[in-house]
């Protein structure tokens, strides 16, 4: 079986990432970001808005349109409103970053399986999971980022130039990608870091010609990458220039943080967090790989990142993906030195570390099948035939990791860990699909969605709210804007009934229903009062 899986490295990223993601992948509520990504999607399609970006008939210029694209190319396969084709895409991208990763990891003259176990431990690692749901923008602009680098790194590693023009074009149209996807984000968190470390590392064996390519690359990319915002800023300056300076505001004002508030980035990798962490252990590890200049590249270009988002104010968690990315090959060294020479170690400063993860993690998939035994038996949840399965391998799983840690075998530890993360995932997901924890959830009746009469809504403008609808909601803020229509929809907060008599006394209000699009219970910090509300039926005093 390992064998199989050596012989066909892409196809089985592609087949881990596929069985990782697509199962249960419209299980997870649709977040914020989503939402606006989403909406934007379903509003091409419906009004035609491909360049001029609009979210509920609003302009949507906070970010370029290239995923939303996807996503409507996608919807219009699998359905306009539906949340498995919309995050479709952010799947693709998943695997072509794991993909990537393997084929840059092979350019740097690692062997096969040491690039393999690289590319698993990205496509594994925690945020490179949650990133798909949490915010969709963020994958496109990685994944086709490293596409660029590795095109880049092909391109400068090659002695002829003339025979490498696909590759510097393809180089050029994945910059522009990325640019298109999340601006100029990762050519500063991924690109950059990249190159100073290759100059660093590789500059005595790169010829100086060979920079050129480089150079006009990069232009290419950015000329391609910010065509979208030049014809925006033409067609309709003003808006424009608004969300501009409120966008670059943000960098300086909104969610400020210390500037070492990213230094326990590797924990992001999740399971792979001890691992990480030794890996970033410079003078330990730098005697003990096969491959030191790469090493050293893969080290430096992940510190470099860091240090680089650290620089800004605004941080966020979810800005350290890409940082994930170099971390998973310095991941990827120290496994495979451990796969090599484990069993020979004898120093229990080395020992000790290993086994104690092994343990953790031998723990952690032992009480999660318990954990679900325990809950399904007190009927705090209700448990299908795929969940029992999954989780049942994961326990069978989490004997044989410990009895190949007892063996020293860890190459068959790492498999079975993937193995592991894979059965958690699929049996969790079918968790979540059967047990809706939030007894108040409701969503918008047939009688709001399908009605012609006008939907508005008073001072409350969720995206979520917006994408469930279905429909552009008229956002207003008194009765001057709704004193021609008879009769409409109202949303309105659920505290918020009093807004009924103050502003809208020339209206006699009916009372509809109230939804809440929260899958978290009201006790719960997940649960957001902006999903929430009433919808009253207004018609006009004397009609």
């Amino acid at each position: 079986m390992i064998t199989l899986i050596e012989k066909r490295p892409i196809l089985t990223i592609i087949i881990v990432v596929g069985v990782l993601l697509l199962p249960f992948l419209d299980v997870l509520e649709v977040t914020i970001m989503e939402a606006r990504n989403f909406v934007t999607a379903r509003e091409m399609l419906a009004d035609g808005n491909w360049i001029l970006t609009t979210m509920n008939g609003e302009p949507r210029y906070e970010k370029p349109p290239l995923p939303t694209w996807l996503s409507a190319i996608s919807g219009a396969i699998f359905g306009v409103n539906s949340v498995w084709g919309m995050r479709f895409p952010a799947v693709l991208m998943v695997m072509l970053l794991g993909s990537m990763i393997y084929t840059l990891s092979r350019k740097l003259t690692l062997t096969k399986r040491n690039s393999l176990i690289n590319a698993l431990v990205s496509i594994t690692s925690l945020y490179v999971i949650l990133i798909v749901f949490e915010a969709p923008w963020d994958i496109y602009a990685h994944a086709f980022m490293l596409t660029a680098i590795y095109c880049i790194f092909k391109g400068l590693s090659q002695d002829a130039l003339r025979g490498n023009i696909t590759t510097w074009l393809l180089a050029a149209i994945c910059i522009g990608a990325s640019v298109l996807s999340k601006g100029p984000v990762s050519l500063y968190v991924l690109f950059l870091p990249f190159l100073i470390a290759y100059v660093v590392v590789y500059r005595r064996e790169t010829e100086r010609r060979k920079w050129l390519p480089v150079v006009l690359v990069l232009l290419g990319g950015l000329l391609l990458g910010f065509s979208w915002y030049g014809y925006v800023r033409a067609i309709d300056p003003e808006t424009f220039a608004a969300i501009a300076s409120k966008e670059t505001g943000n960098w300086t004002s909104y969610n400020v943080r210390p500037f070492y508030y990213y230094w326990s980035f590797f924990v992001q990798s999740g399971l792979w967090t001890i691992p990480a962490f030794i890996s970033l252990l410079y003078p330990y590890l730098k005697t003990r790989v096969p491959n030191r200049k790469a090493y050293r590249f893969t080290f430096l270009w992940t510190i470099i990142a860091v240090v680089l988002l650290s620089v800004i104010p605004e941080k966020k968690s979810r800005y350290l993906m890409p940082v994930l990315i170099p971390l998973a090959m310095n991941v990827g060294f120290y496994v495979t030195y451990l796969v090599k020479r484990f069993s020979e170690l004898k120093d229990r400063k080395e020992i000790i570390p290993v086994y104690f993860n092994g343990g953790l993690l031998f723990l952690i998939f032992i009480a999660a099948p318990l954990a679900l035994i325990y809950l399904a038996v007190t009927n705090l949840i209700t448990v299908d035939v795929i969940a029992v399965i999954a989780f049942l391998v994961v326990f069978i799983v989490a004997i044989y990791i410990m009895r190949a840690l007892i063996r020293k075998n860890i190459y068959h530890v790492f498999v079975l860990i993937v193995l592991a993360v894979i059965c958690t995932a699929i049996g969790s997901l079918s968790v979540l699909k059967n047990n809706l924890f939030n007894e108040y959830y409701s969503a918008f009746n047939d009688e709001v969605l399908k009605s012609s009469i006008r939907l508005y809504s008073f001072e409350m403008g969720a995206p979520e709210v917006f994408w469930e609808a279905g429909k552009k909601i008229i956002m207003i803020d008194s009765l001057e804007a709704v004193m021609e229509d008879e009769s409409f929809y109202l949303l309105l907060c659920s505290d918020c009934e009093t807004v009924l008599a103050e502003k809208f006394n020339g209206y006699q209000a009916t009372y509809i229903q109230d939804f809440d699009f929260n899958y978290n219970a009201t006790s719960s910090k997940a649960y957001k009062d902006r999903k929430s509300g009433k919808v009253y039926e207004m018609i006009k005093v004397g009609k």
